[in-house]
C-alpha cells in the first residue's frame, strides 16, 4: 500500500492530475484485502488530488442508498431509489452529470454550498452495487473528462466488491 500520493504541481490541469492519480489508486488498494478502508483511501485521495469539495460513495441496500465512506462536509445517510442524481444513476445504471444542481428537478441538497454534481454507478456483473457521488461548491465544474476518469475509478471500486473480504 502507498503511503503518500504524488501530485500534480499547482496549476495542473485535470488531465494531467488524473494521469498522475489513476495509477496511485491500484497501488494504493493492492495488499489491503478490508473493503471499507479500500473505498475510505480512494476518496481521501480522490479528495487530495483533485481538491473536490465533497466525494463519497452510497451502498445499495435494499431499495435505498446508503452512505458509505466520504471526504467532505456532512451528507444525507439514504436515498431512495430513483431520488435526486445518486438515485437517478442507480436507476439508469449510468453517469450523470449536473452542471446546475438548482436546474435538476427532485435534486436531494445534502449541502446547500454544493453547485454541481457528477455520480457515476460502480456495476459488478449486471447490477449497480454502489454509486460514486462528486460535488463542487462552482458551478459547471464537472466535464467529460472527469466522467470519464471516475469511471475508471468505478470500476476499481467494482473489482474491491469483488475482491474475497478480509475476516
Amino acid at each position: 500500500m502507498a503511503e503518500s500520493l504524488i501530485t500534480a504541481p499547482s496549476g495542473a490541469g485535470k488531465a494531467e492530475r488524473y494521469a498522475l492519480l489513476l495509477p496511485q489508486l491500484r497501488s494504493l488498494v493492492e495488499g489491503e484485502s478490508d473493503l471499507i478502508a479500500n473505498i475510505a483511501n480512494v476518496m481521501a485521495a480522490l479528495r487530495e488530488s483533485m481538491a473536490f469539495f465533497w466525494v463519497g460513495v452510497y451502498f445499495v441496500k435494499g431499495e435505498e442508498l446508503v452512505l458509505g465512506p466520504f471526504q467532505g462536509p456532512l451528507a444525507c445517510t439514504r436515498i431512495a431509489y430513483g431520488k435526486g442524481v445518486c438515485g437517478l444513476a442507480w436507476k439508469e445504471g449510468r453517469s450523470v452529470l449536473v452542471p446546475d444542481v438548482e436546474a435538476f428537478p427532485g435534486h436531494i441538497a445534502c449541502s446547500a454550498l454544493s453547485k454541481s454534481e457528477l455520480v457515476v454507478p460502480v456495476i459488478v456483473g449486471e447490477r449497480v452495487v454502489m454509486v460514486l457521488d462528486v460535488d463542487s461548491d462552482q458551478l459547471n465544474d464537472f466535464d467529460e473528462r472527469d466522467a470519464s476518469a471516475l469511471q475508471q475509478v468505478a470500476v476499481l471500486l467494482g473489482e474491491l466488491m469483488e475482491k474475497p473480504k478480509a475476516c
